[in-house]
């Protein structure tokens, strides 16, 4: 029993870190109607960044992102003015081919500069630990957890209490509405795709210290974080937070009580038993504006 606790804990923090590498997902989905499949690439170039202040200029990890997620905000606002908004037409069929470009790009780049060795970050605080009655947490799950839940709580306060947040709201719901009624959807795209980018650095400074990471290891987060905002429904930020909360609860559960290796199958099996009885996911429109 106590296993099974530990492990629900530790799904739940380390599922606010996944909550907020899928919101920039799904907030990029929403308000673009394309599907980023080079996010998971930006989380682990986000990861190296911090890997490079930490080993270069002893900056702590998560003192990094005072860096590193300006830096990636800018990144992302590059990538969306000259990849993404030239595209016209058929925007979510063509967004998978740039975007996994990008992600092909950004690989290939990470090889040549840091070769395909596995690398970590560390600080004292990724082996240090407390306890919580019979089990221990490490610290840096505590501090991811609340760097997530600080992050996530700016996005929702500037999504409902900001009047550009109004503009990104009504630009999710309807993109010709809005450019009606005079927002510039256009540059509601760009800097939606640069908070997105901003978050990815967050999610891969956590990633990078509590996982051994290498320019590959690209692939099978983007699987995860798909998952993830398809089974909370694509565009919903709430969905993908209570989603990654869950999925990743159950796997940490699953790979205890029945086997590690099924861990991972488990979190695709959930994944297609909710879309057989709601194809929209957990908190997704049924019907979606046509681009």
């Amino acid at each position: 029993m106590t296993l099974v606790l530990e492990a629900a804990v530790l799904g739940i923090l380390t599922g606010g870190v996944y909550a907020l590498m899928a919101s920039g997902l799904t907030l990029i989905f929403g308000v673009m109607r394309i599907i980023n499949v080079g996010h998971g690439a930006l989380v682990i170039l986000g990861a190296y960044l911090s890997f490079v202040l930490w080993r270069n200029l002893s900056i702590d990890p998560f003192v990094s992102l005072v860096v590193t997620m300006p830096v990636m905000f800018v990144l992302g606002v590059i990538l969306q003015v000259v990849f993404i908004r030239p595209l016209k037409t058929d925007r979510e069929a063509l967004s998978v081919l740039v975007t996994y470009s990008i992600a092909l790009g950004i690989e290939g780049l990470l090889g040549y500069f840091f070769s395909s060795n596995y690398l970590q970050i560390t600080a004292w605080y990724d082996t240090a630990s407390f306890p919580i009655g019979d089990f221990r947490i490490t610290y840096v799950y505590i501090y991811g957890f609340l760097l997530c839940l600080a992050i996530l709580g700016a996005i929702f306060l500037m999504l409902y209490r900001t009047t550009f947040g109004g503009a990104i709201r009504a630009t999710m719901l309807n993109r010709t509405a809005a450019q009606l009624v005079g927002i510039d959807v256009d540059r509601v795209s760009a800097i939606a795709f640069g908070i997105g980018m901003a978050t990815a650095a967050a999610g891969g400074v956590v990633f990078g210290i509590t996982n051994t990471f290498n320019p590959g290891s690209h692939y099978d987060l983007i699987s995860r974080l798909l998952t993830i905002i398809v089974l909370g429904g694509l565009g919903s930020l709430r969905g993908a937070i209570i989603a990654a909360l869950v999925m990743l609860v159950i796997e940490d559960i699953t790979a205890v009580v029945i086997s590690p290796v099924w861990a991972s199958f488990v979190f695709f099996v959930i994944l297609v038993a909710v879309l057989l009885v709601r194809p929209q996911g957990l908190f997704g429109l049924r019907v979606r504006e046509r681009l």
